[in-house]
């Protein structure tokens, strides 16, 4: 097989969670670049209708649903809508999530529940549902859990998020530990650790620490639109066939110092 035909991804189909902005649409730009059907979910209806209009005018066949991942009772609906459509699902990109900044001695109960519900429990419930009912019957698939660099340490002074960072790193050994089980059903199951970039959810830090951060990453910028892109398409594809359980940091060098 030519090395442009590993990349290939024409005729998968993909879901996104989190789709509709931000990280999980630059992962949906670069999988229907190449060749993909793609499925996006998020809460606001708006939002979605944006990203479809954004991806179709790129080329892309898009179906957006509208979906609270917080609630699992959901989670079955959201497959069944993508299947109907498009009738299977070869890759899952596990984006959507949350955050909270709080200092530890008084973080809202309310809160750590919100995040550990979409962090991690919307992760191993809507991977469980796909691999059931289309990736193991198939005998294939690829899962790509987005979790980050803030699950591999403690939090910078002043960052007091210490329920996101938990759920990362819990995602980082949910991510081993379903590679683990379902490698043998021929599934590959990886995960990327973001470090900063400009979305929604850090731009608080980012404005607060961006002097800070620059200056303790070797390659002194942080995240932008398109550096997600080949890390997604890479473990999406068959390029990546011989990696599991693997977590993949693209963080401009940040966690190294």
């Amino acid at each position: 097989m030519s090395v442009r035909k590993l990349f290939e991804l024409d005729g998968k189909v993909a879901l996104i969670t989190g789709g509709s902005r931000g990280l999980g649409l630059q992962m949906a730009e670069a999988l229907g670049e190449m060749g993909c059907k793609v499925a996006i979910s998020a809460r606001k209806a708006d939002e979605l209708a944006q990203a479809k209009t954004h991806l179709e005018a790129l080329g892309v066949e898009v179906l957006t649903v509208v979906n609270d991942l917080s609630k699992p009772e959901g989670i079955p609906g959201l497959v069944d809508q993508v299947l109907a459509r498009f009738g299977t699902i070869d890759i899952l990109v596990n984006n959507a999530g949350a955050t909270w900044g709080a200092p530890a001695e008084d973080h809202p109960d309310a809160a750590w529940r919100k995040v550990m519900a979409l962090n991690i429990d919307a992760m191993f419930f809507l991977s469980r549902e796909v691999g059931k009912r289309v990736m193991i019957p198939a005998r294939s698939g690829k899962i790509i859990n987005i979790a980050s660099i803030a699950g591999l340490r403690g939090t910078p002074p002043g960052m007091n998020t210490i329920s996101y960072s938990t759920s990362k790193a819990a995602a980082i050994n949910f991510t081993k530990a379903l590679a683990s089980e379902w490698g043998q059903y021929n599934i590959n199951v990886n995960a990327i650790l973001p470090g900063f970039f400009p979305s929604k959810m850090a731009s608080g830090l980012i404005g607060q620490f961006g002097e800070t951060l620059l200056a303790r990453m070797p390659l002194r910028r942080i995240g932008g639109e398109e550096d997600l892109k080949g890390a997604v398409v890479f473990l999406a594809s068959e390029a990546a066939r011989h990696i599991t359980g693997h977590g993949l940091v693209v963080d401009g060098g940040s966690s190294i110092v």
